[in-house]
């Protein structure tokens, strides 16, 4: 079972050129698409093999690299360099891709899946795009506006216990997906300073009630993730985002929690139960 892979390039909102990519079955008749926004220090072309199944049941993949990741950062000294505006700015590539991935696939549903970062992303774009989207999706998310302290880079996720067998355990309990991850020179790399007030900017309007009320009540939202993911520091940050949709309104939403999980569920051991767990969802809210 495989899939095709076409990259391609596309304009952001200040001119600047983004990689996008577009993976499918083409053994079999496109009924849907999801757009995929990636997470820090990775890139989007870690996704379609763990969406194997998802191609296999019609659905046709979108997704680009974030300024300062993968194939749209300049050089390897610009990963993580978001630049100025540069949380804003890719809420409004995503959006772009999106309208780009409509127009070539008239009248199919179309669902976006925010990972982490993507799901910070994920989470604005919904306040000013939810129109354009027949669902959303967010993994290994958070309450991001309602961390505390400095940040963490990557190699200093791990939580306190037994010494780790790497700095990157928290992504899996699968050593093997660990050590890809670790052998990948376009992962494992964070934030540089130069977007700051930009992502504070965005964090400010993660936690604001007025924002979250543009929200259409009936958008169909899927959360899922670990129980043992830093990211939402074993659920504390969870419980204040679905609250928050909760309280919003929101009559569709519905949370899967996994069980000794870590932040990256479709890398996880258990990753065919996740896969179909979200397949499942996806045929249920596309038809």
């Amino acid at each position: 079972m495989g899939y095709s892979e076409k990259q391609f390039r596309f304009d952001g909102g200040d001119g600047a050129s983004i990689a996008g990519f577009r993976w499918a079955d083409e053994s079999v008749t496109p009924r849907a698409v999801l757009q995929i926004a990636h997470g820090m220090g990775e890139h989007a072309r870690r996704y379609p093999d763990p969406l194997i199944p998802i191609m296999a049941d019609g659905f046709v993949l979108y997704a680009d690299d974030h300024r300062g990741h993968g194939y749209t950062a300049p050089s390897k000294a610009a990963l993580g360099d978001f630049g100025e505006n540069g949380a804003e700015l890719v809420v409004e590539d995503i959006a772009r891709l999106t309208d780009l991935a409509r127009a070539e696939n008239p009248g199919l549903p179309l669902v976006l899946l925010g990972h982490s970062l993507g799901s910070f992303f994920s989470q604005a774009y919904a306040f000013d795009h939810a129109g354009k989207i027949d669902g959303l999706v967010l993994s290994g998310t958070a309450a991001f506006g309602d961390r505390t302290g400095p940040a963490k880079k990557l190699d200093e996720m791990n939580a306190d216990g037994p010494k780790p067998r790497t700095p990157y355990d928290w992504l899996s309990r699968d050593d093997a997906e660990v050590d890809k991850y670790i052998a990948d020179p376009l992962c494992g790399f964070s934030r540089q300073p130069s977007a700051a007030d930009s992502f504070g900017r965005v964090s400010a309007r993660l936690r604001d009630p007025a924002e979250i009320a543009k929200i259409p009540k009936d958008l169909p939202l899927y959360i899922f993730v670990g129980d043992k993911d830093p990211i939402n520091r074993d659920l504390e940050l969870l419980h204040p985002l679905v609250n928050r949709y909760r309280e919003a309104g929101l009559t569709r939403m519905e949370v899967k929690i996994y069980k000794g999980g870590r932040h990256e569920m479709l890398n996880e051991i258990n990753r065919d139960e996740v896969v179909s767990d979200l397949l499942a969802w996806l045929r249920k809210t596309v038809g």
